[in-house]
This record gives C-alpha cells, structure tokens and sequence, in this order.
C-alpha cells in the first residue's frame, strides 16, 4: 500500500463525489402507512415505486446513518443481470420458474437506466454490458459452461468469445476467453444513491437520518428516539441485518474490499483497450470484479477478509493492508502494463449472505412484516426488482391490486434456516474463502481442465449447492 494512499473514508465513491449533508433524525413518536427500515438501494428503490403508484401513502424511511452509507454506497457499481440463487429456483420451482426470473432481472437493468434519466439522476451510466474472463484451462472450461447455462435461462444475446476476440475488448493478460452480456451497465453507485434520495423526498417521502432502528416487530420500528407504528414495516437492512434484535443469524455479512487507481493516461489505457467501458470479471473461484470508472481509474475488487466474527462490521471501510496488497497483485496480473501504478483509495463493505446463497423478497400478511435481501453481491440491480416486488406485495395485501407477474416470481416468501451459531459460522466461512484461495492457485500451476475439487468441497461446506 502506498503511503497516498486512502483507506476507508467510506469509499472511494463518496470520496469522489462528497459526503452528504445528513438529514434530521426522527423528532419522536409517529405513525405511517409503510414504514422502510434502511436507506440504501432496497429501501429507497422501495419507497419511490409505492409513493409513484399510491401516493396517498405516508411512508417514512429509518436509516441509521446516512443514506448509501452501507453496500449502496460501497459496491463496484456493477449494473447486471445476475441473481443469487436462481439454480436452486430452478430446482424447487421448475426451470421455467427461474426462467422468468432471469427475464425479469435482464429488463431491470433497463429500469434502472429509464429510471435514473427520467429522475434526472446523472450517475455515470454506461450500457456497455458485462465481459467475464477466464485464464486457465478450469476456468475455460466453467466459462464454457456458464455460457451455456445462461442461454439455457433465454438470454438469447450472449455471446463467446476466443483469446483473440476478448483482447479486442479488453487485453487481458492470459485470457483464453469470456463470455458478454449487453445486460449490464457501469455506474457510480454515490451519485445513484444520492440521487434516489432526492427523488423519495421529492415525492414526499419523509426521510430520517442518524435513526438506528433497533428492534423491529408487527406494526412497531422501535429507534432510541421513538417508534415509529405502521400497518406495514419493511426491513431493507442487507449486510447490517444482523445488528437488529432477533436477528443475529439471520444474513451473514460478508466483506468485500476494494482498490480505486489514480487516473490512467491514454498511453496506459492504450496498452488496455476497455473502449466499451464493459463490467469486468473473471471465473476464478475467489472472484473478482471491475469498472471503468468516468473520470479513467479502474475500481478493482474482491474477498479480503471475507467475515468478521460476531457478524461485526467495519469501521468506515477501513481496510487490511493485506487486502489491499492481494487486490494491487490481481490489478497486475490481468494488466501487466500497470505495475507501479498507485492506488489512490481502499475500501470494504458488507454483503448480505443467507444461509443457502438464495436473495429473497417476503411478506408476512398475518404481521406485516416485510423484507428483501441476501443480494450475495448482486444488489445494484437485484434491489430495484426487489423493491417493485415488494411494492406489488403491499398493494396485493391492502386490497390495493391483485397478484402480479412480480409477485409470482419464485424468490417471493422464500424460507432459509439461519447461519450456524459462533464459533462455526466464522470457522465455516473462513475455511470455505482459504479453499478458493487453494483452489486458484491449484489451477494456475496445474493448468489442467478440471476444476480444483477442493472448491467442490468449499461449495458443499457453504450450501451454494
């Protein structure tokens, strides 16, 4: 790590773009129609869509810090179309279940992007898809069968590529292939966030600040400095879902930590290619993630130290030097041509991670109770589905509309055990990331076709099959 540069300070993102001016904490008691425990894309995405279909609602939106200060604030700004846990839909619900699923993940993708230019929300967008890479013979070989797989969920314009035509996209070191999505965009995930708030308070959305919510129950979201009571109460807390009463195992938050680089010249860009300004990742089993960013960096990120014991959450994305050193070494192994390049800004955050890797929208109408989340790292999009979901559910139970496609997706009112209590969900988790790690580096070395069996075993152990 260099000695310039910025570790935590939140993110890189609020860096660039300015903390904002933290709005009032709740004045005391209250009542609402809805109320929204969380501010960050789940809970914002969630009060813009039922304020714009009823706007007779009073709902009132509790965040503990600010809003965006959590993974919406943190996350790599990948605008996409995966979803955690589809296979397992698949499995329990038909292959035609998870089929609509996918659908309706690829059109919200574009939702966001009509959203944000309708809302005059500038945030960076660019549709230029998603390119995923491999550079050994494994991950050749689960690229092929990703690939596959994907267009067996209809995604009918995905494409292949050889070593020749990705380094046409992005000059890769090592790359054998990839395989591209167009349903994916980058984005500045601050200036989304930032700008979502705006448009609820616009709307006449009433947001509180500084309001941590410590217990939620039917019709009651309890804050030190009243409760606020409503027919409906809905948890949009993701990765600090385990701080509330109640629910200590509810969702893993698991960390994921990343580097910004100073600003690239063109000669360096030059040497890269990444014209299409494309999402980029890779088929490692430790994977990671990347963007182009507006003003030229490259934000750069993956699995640091992947959990902390307790389910405690860093201090403002403080992160490791050895984090920071693991994510400089993969930065220069797929861009050679970078070594010595500085890195302007680290950061982490958490993710929401249920017990069997399956995101979930539910609402519980004997209580009123409602929640999205367990987005497993795919929440830039997965919470705006999430959040027309949830509305679409509020609306079926007060009588407002009936079932919709939305609300017949196969993640509605999911069920998932919880996470093992400590010491074993720390030993589980840590066990499970040190066995992808071996298992990457197996595949390096051995260069052979097969996938390491030891990430096999890590899969089973963690339950993502």
């Amino acid at each position: 790590m260099s000695s310039s540069t910025v570790n935590g300070g939140i993110s890189f993102w609020y860096a660039d773009d300015g903390l904002p001016e933290t709005r009032e904490p709740l004045p005391g008691d209250a009542t609402a129609d809805v109320v929204i425990v969380g501010g960050g894309y789940t809970g914002l995405w969630t009060a813009y869509y039922l304020k714009k279909a009823a706007p007779f609602l009073r709902i009132t939106v509790l965040e503990q810090k600010f809003c965006g200060y959590g993974a919406s604030g943190r996350n790599g700004g990948w605008l996409y179309n995966g979803i955690a846990g589809r296979d397992r839909y698949a499995k329990l619900h038909g292959k035609e279940a998870a089929v609509r699923l996918q659908q309706a993940m690829n059109e919200t993708v574009d939702e966001v992007v009509r959203v944000a230019a309708e809302e005059g929300i500038d945030a960076d967008i660019h549709q230029g898809g998603v390119l995923e890479v491999a550079y050994t013979p494994a991950q050749l070989a689960r690229l092929k069968d990703f690939h596959a797989q994907e267009l067996s969920y209809g995604e009918k314009d995905r494409e292949l590529y050889g070593a020749k035509e990705t380094a046409e996209r992005i000059r890769v070191a090592d790359a054998v292939g990839s395989t591209w999505t167009p349903h994916g965009a980058r984005l500045h995930p601050v200036k989304l966030v930032k700008g979502l708030a705006a448009a609820v308070e616009a709307l006449g959305v009433s947001v509180y600040e500084q309001t941590p919510v410590t217990e939620i129950r039917p019709k009651h979201a309890v804050t030190p400095y009243g409760t606020v009571r409503a027919p409906y109460i809905l948890r949009c807390t993701e990765g600090f879902t385990a701080g509330l009463k109640g629910q200590k195992r509810t969702w893993l938050p698991m960390n994921s930590s990343m580097i910004a680089t100073e600003p690239l010249t063109a000669e360096q860009w030059e040497t890269i290619g990444w014209e299409g300004r494309e999402t980029l990742g890779d088929m490692a089993h430790a994977y990671m993630y990347a963007q182009r960013t507006a003003d030229d960096r490259i934000a750069l990120g993956g699995r640091g130290v992947p959990y902390r014991f307790g389910s405690r959450i860093d201090n403002d994305g403080r992160t490791q030097d050895a984090t920071i050193e693991a994510l400089y070494e993969i930065l220069v192994r797929f861009f050679p041509s970078l070594t010595g390049v500085e890195v302007a800004h680290a950061w982490s955050g958490v993710l929401g991670v249920p017990r069997d890797w399956c995101a979930t929208v539910t609402l519980d109408r004997s209580t009123g109770l409602g929640w999205a989340g367990g987005y497993v790292g795919s929440g830039v999009a997965t919470t705006n589905l999430a959040a027309r979901t949830l509305r679409d559910l509020v609306q079926q139970d007060s009588g407002q509309s009936g079932a919709t496609e939305l609300t017949g997706l196969p993640w509605v009112n999911h069920k998932v055990r919880k996470w093992e209590p400590e010491p074993f969900r720390w030993i589980g988790v840590h066990g499970m990331y040190a066995t992808y790690r071996t298992a990457d580096r197996r595949e390096l070395t051995t260069h052979s076709a097969e996938s390491s069996r030891l990430a096999q075993v890590a899969d089973r152990v963690a339950g993502r099959h």
